[in-house]
């Protein structure tokens, strides 16, 4: 392996979240709550997107994807901090930490297409409600996803491209409770700084390339709102994008603080991390469940369907 070319190290030392094993033991069940109801609720999400029929359109399908994202993302490296949580020491090998930093970017990056995708789609529906059918047909949603992994993938190798041609000599605590490659650059003992900067031109790329069809789709939404005459058409046509939009401000707002900002080892690089890692993922089918009546609906038939299955 080529960073095994460049390194005498063989494993890295994560300081974690915590050395108290009081503290270590409440984190691990909040957290082992936490991944668990992510799960749950992701899981839900898509067994009911799937059984319900009057769900098969556009939008759910994305919501389908983005739930099956969450499991990804937050599979990454939640277990592996809960592992870490019950452990006196707290490793992890290079092949593992590369992989955890290909996967995080891979997951983080397609959840961020997959949101732009979504707003597109929000704005398709209220600013071209007669035309929506023939825009967002099922072939360009299909493939609006598998550019969204295609466009992530790309970056992601070129991220680990990065991680690959680091060296390193000495240092191998990494001062978080996983692999992230900006807490991989202050153990480098080459120089960082072309690396620095192709990550930071990397995130903005992606980032405003993302966010900017996000913005642009929601100065149209709002003014189409706006120009809508009854109240209850514009608390209707609202309602439809206010999910989307927490979804939108928890997820950039948390990973752009991650990525741009220098690294600190400070406890705001762990709860930045921890909020789109854990703590979104968790959020967003709750959001989507209890904001949309649409949604509601379909788990009390699903349920009430399965209830009867079952007796």
């Amino acid at each position: 392996m080529a960073w095994r070319n460049h390194s005498i190290i063989t494993e890295f030392i994560l300081t974690g979240l915590s050395d108290d094993p009081h503290i270590q033991a409440l984190l691990f069940g909040l957290f082992l709550g936490i991944y668990l109801l992510t799960m749950m609720g992701n899981l839900m999400l898509l067994l009911v997107i799937r059984t319900d029929s009057r769900l098969h359109t556009p939008m759910y399908f994305f919501l389908s994807n983005l739930s099956f994202l969450d499991l990804c993302f937050s599979s990454v490296t939640v277990p592996k901090l809960l592992k870490d949580l019950l452990s006196e020491k707290k490793t992890i090998s290079v092949e593992g930490c590369l992989a955890q930093v290909f996967f995080v970017f891979l997951t983080a990056g397609t959840e961020a297409f997959l949101l732009s995708v979504m707003a597109y789609d929000r704005y398709a529906a209220i600013c071209h409600p007669l035309l929506y059918g023939q825009v967002m047909s099922s072939q360009l949603c299909v493939r609006l996803v598998l550019a969204s992994w295609g466009l992530a993938s790309l970056n992601s190798v070129i991220i680990v491209l990065l991680a690959i041609n680091l060296d390193f000599c000495e240092a191998q605590t990494i001062h978080h409770y996983t692999c992230e490659l900006p807490s991989l650059f202050p153990l480098s003992c080459s120089d960082i700084s072309i690396n620095i900067d192709i990550l930071i031109c990397s995130t903005l790329l992606h980032g405003l390339g993302t966010f900017l069809p996000i913005f642009f789709s929601y100065t149209r939404i709002v003014s189409t709102i706006l120009s809508i005459s009854s109240t209850s058409g514009r608390s209707k046509a609202f309602s439809t994008c206010s999910s989307h939009l927490i979804a939108v401000i928890l997820f950039f707002g948390s990973g752009l603080i991650r990525y741009l900002m220098p690294t600190s080892g400070s406890s705001l690089d762990l709860l930045s991390s921890l909020q789109y890692s854990a703590v979104t993922p968790l959020l967003n089918p709750l959001i989507y469940s209890l904001k949309n009546v649409e949604v509601k609906a379909a788990v009390r038939r699903t349920v009430e369907k399965y209830l009867h299955y079952f007796r």
